[in-house]
């Protein structure tokens, strides 16, 4: 974002303004965390704030501040309808086109109102009329923390926008171990702990609120394990009997394709669940080092994502969704191998 574009956006925010901030469909950590944070702080810079998530997230995110105030477009789509036909500004957070929202792609769409980008994934769209998008940040957090800086408003960074931002950056950066964590990136999380967010009660609410539910679908996931050397790829599948038989629940299988990609001499992990409501497999894939799962779910998965982590989708049964990925492994076996 340069300097002109800046210039506007504070002239816009010189004055009150109705603002809607908007993340992706199935939000996470950092979708929830940069949408909250960014609220605390318009909020605070008195304009009237609503944030508006197209569906339902897991509960380990629920008690981040300001969650109470969040509208599911799902759930509301009357008022959330009426919130965005009468918005001046839309924030979009942690995506970069309009069908990653799911059933609020049509009124996003026809909103008259000034678009604002924050997102750090590849191959933006062209909707906004203010774009900051990085492919190389961690997270779009770290990015809202940046974009905060860059307006002259770092003072307005308290507790609950810290700590909001701190979920987001932890848990895009798989607690600081991905890539694309820098010295930048841990200097901008101390300043956060510094500015009130409480590191060690966070990873605790984020990562140690497991069900018993949760781990015997996780036994179940390992079970269901399956390594092809020659690939070094591992994959997991979940059926909606299994899913069904562990009381499943959003934000269960959060972290379930690590573990494939934790098994040494793997470089492509995989995992593949079945959603009879939605009629689909979504899958999750990962890797490590250069080997682009961004591009593998391009172009076979109707998806997308970052390098080492993206997602999408097959219409096929979850069978044939299997053979269809182990299919295309050979395309990619020399990429695989000199990784």
């Amino acid at each position: 974002m340069n300097k002109t574009d800046l210039t506007h956006i504070k002239h816009l925010f010189s004055t009150p303004k109705k603002i809607i901030i908007v993340a992706h469909k199935n939000p996470d950590g950092d979708a929830i965390g940069s949408s909250l944070g960014l609220f605390h702080y318009l909020k605070k810079i008195n304009h009237e704030v609503q944030v508006i998530m197209p569906n339902d997230y897991p509960e380990f995110l629920k008690w981040i501040p300001g969650n109470d105030t969040i509208l599911k477009y799902e759930e509301s789509v009357e008022a959330c309808d009426s919130y965005i036909n009468n918005a001046d500004i839309i924030f979009t957070l942690d995506f970069n086109a309009f069908h990653r929202t799911g059933n609020m792609e049509e009124a996003l769409t026809n909103s008259s109102a000034i678009k604002i980008m924050i997102d750090h994934h590849q191959s933006p769209d062209t909707y906004s009329n203010f774009t900051y998008s990085d492919v190389n940040m961690s997270s779009t957090c770290e990015m809202v923390y940046n974009y905060i800086n860059m307006l002259g408003h770092e003072n307005y960074i308290d507790t609950n926008v810290a700590t909001c931002l701190y979920v987001g950056i932890m848990t895009d950066t798989g607690s600081f171990r991905f890539p694309s964590t820098t010295g930048k990136t841990h200097q901008i999380i101390a300043s956060l702990i510094e500015k009130g967010a409480n590191n060690s009660q966070i990873h605790n609410n984020i990562y140690d609120t497991n069900s018993y539910d949760r781990l015997q679908l996780l036994g179940c996931a390992l079970n269901n394990l399956r390594v092809i050397p020659e690939s070094r790829t591992a994959y997991i599948t979940l059926s909606q009997e299994e899913l069904n038989r562990y009381n499943f629940k959003k934000g269960f299988t959060e972290g379930f394709v690590n573990y494939g990609l934790s098994l040494q001499g793997i470089v492509l992990a995989a995992i593949f669940i079945e959603d009879k409501h939605e009629g689909i497999i979504k899958i999750s894939l990962r890797s490590k080092g250069n080997f682009s799962v961004n591009l593998m779910s391009r172009e076979h998965f109707n998806g997308g994502g970052h390098t080492n982590a993206a997602g999408g989708r097959s219409t096929l049964t979850l069978t044939e969704t299997v053979e269809n990925f182990i299919s295309i492994l050979p395309n990619y076996k020399h990429a695989l191998k000199n990784e």
